[in-house]
């Protein structure tokens, strides 16, 4: 069986994929709205896109929203996320202070889980994951390709390499150019999911990659995500729909 991530009570790779719903507010008050109206929904983690709030260059503003999050959302599982615009995010930050925000967004105790940009540099993300890890957060090693899908075997070797950098969840999410690329992708998945070293997270983006974030978990993939107001990438459903289609496909 497949080793079992559990945070604050979900356990990651084990039953229906959980569903993941992102907050990307701009603003303090955007984010507050933001964060009742996830504590109305049926999800199992919250994201919070950090890109995208305004301070997020200043790591006092960050992790005062941060802490201010953790209150808003109760006992819901939080994945911090930097996402750097060579990744699809808002903006970039220097590897000393991407490594620096996330480092001390696990310090502080208000988030369960630290996403980490697999190309950030190798020694880089080892160094993170072990410090994450340390501090007793849980890291996601990331990849987006948002303008293609690379082949299988490419795919399997970034994934791999995420699980060697200390990863506890491998995460990846590519551009369709067409159907057989999210054959591809739900390949892979089943490919590295199956050698049962823990849970991973992949998916298939834009309309012709929706099929990959509703029947993912078939495959292998431990966590979709779901938009409850803005969707943080290409194809998310709604996540009131995505919970009725997963407990049909996995009830």
């Amino acid at each position: 069986m497949s080793r079992i991530v559990e945070i604050r009570g979900i356990r990651l790779g084990e039953g229906v994929p959980k569903i993941c719903v992102p907050l990307t507010g701009r603003t303090k008050e955007e984010l507050r709205e933001e964060a009742g109206l996830l504590r109305t929904v049926d999800l199992d983690f919250a994201e919070w896109r950090v890109d995208f709030f305004e301070k997020a260059d200043s790591v006092e503003a960050v992790l005062g929203q941060l802490a201010e999050l953790r209150n808003l959302l109760g006992n819901i599982p939080l994945i911090f996320t930097f996402r750097s615009a060579r990744e699809g995010g808002q903006r970039e930050l220097n590897a000393e202070a991407y490594a620096r925000l996330n480092r001390e967004a696990a310090a502080s105790g208000h988030a369960d889980v630290i996403d980490i940009e697999l190309f950030t540099g190798d020694e880089v993300v080892r160094e993170l994951t072990a410090e994450v890890r340390r501090l007793g957060a849980v890291s996601i090693v990331s990849n987006h390709d948002f303008n293609a899908t690379p082949s299988q075997e490419e795919l399997a070797s970034r994934l791999r390499l995420a699980r060697e950098l200390g990863a506890d969840v491998p995460k990846i999410a590519v551009m369709p150019r067409n159907p057989g690329d999210v054959l591809t992708l739900l390949a892979v998945t089943y490919e590295v999911s199956s050698e049962e070293h823990g849970p991973i997270i992949t998916m298939s983006m834009a309309q012709t990659g929706v099929v990959s974030r509703i029947a993912g978990g078939t495959f292998g993939s431990a966590l979709t995500f779901g938009a409850a107001k803005n969707a943080s990438a290409p194809g998310q459903l709604a996540v009131a729909e995505l919970r009725v289609i997963l407990n049909a496909l996995y009830a």
